[in-house]
């Protein structure tokens, strides 16, 4: 099961690293612009458990983000040491863009699977995860 459940993972991976690809953008960073389109503001570690990268990893995603003009982060802050992130009008605008194909892969996900099964699987799936949980 594992071994299927990982084969079904990398060609995920793959399907979405070549989309986002033409979009400029790397799975993690795709992630990392959802998270904050969603939740404005998240922190580097609040955005790595979000997309399943380490903190260290988050760092390189963000600093990329950054230097391509996606997201802001403030230099310092008042409290603590998190610098909270914020999607730009740029970061924006390539979000939607690359929305469409991963939605789109995500379909492709759904239609393989025979509609009255989705469900269950989708469950499935949640009780799989799950089971891992301490």
């Amino acid at each position: 099961m594992g071994y299927r459940l990982k084969r079904a993972a990398a060609a995920l991976r793959g399907a979405m690293d070549r989309g986002l690809r033409e979009h400029g953008l790397t799975v993690p960073q795709y992630a990392c612009l959802e998270l904050l389109d969603q939740q404005p503001g998240l922190s580097n570690a609040e955005l790595a458990r979000g997309t399943f990268v380490t903190r260290q990893s988050m760092n390189v995603v963000l600093r990329g983000l950054q230097d391509g003009g996606l997201i802001t982060r403030p230099a310092t802050t008042e409290h603590g040491r998190a610098l909270p992130a914020h999607l730009t009008e740029e970061g924006r605008r390539r979000l939607a863009a690359a929305r469409g194909v991963v939605y789109a892969i995500d379909q492709r996900l759904a239609d393989a699977v025979p509609a009255e099964r989705l469900p269950g699987l989708l469950a499935d799936l949640d009780r799989l995860s799950a089971a891992f949980d301490e």
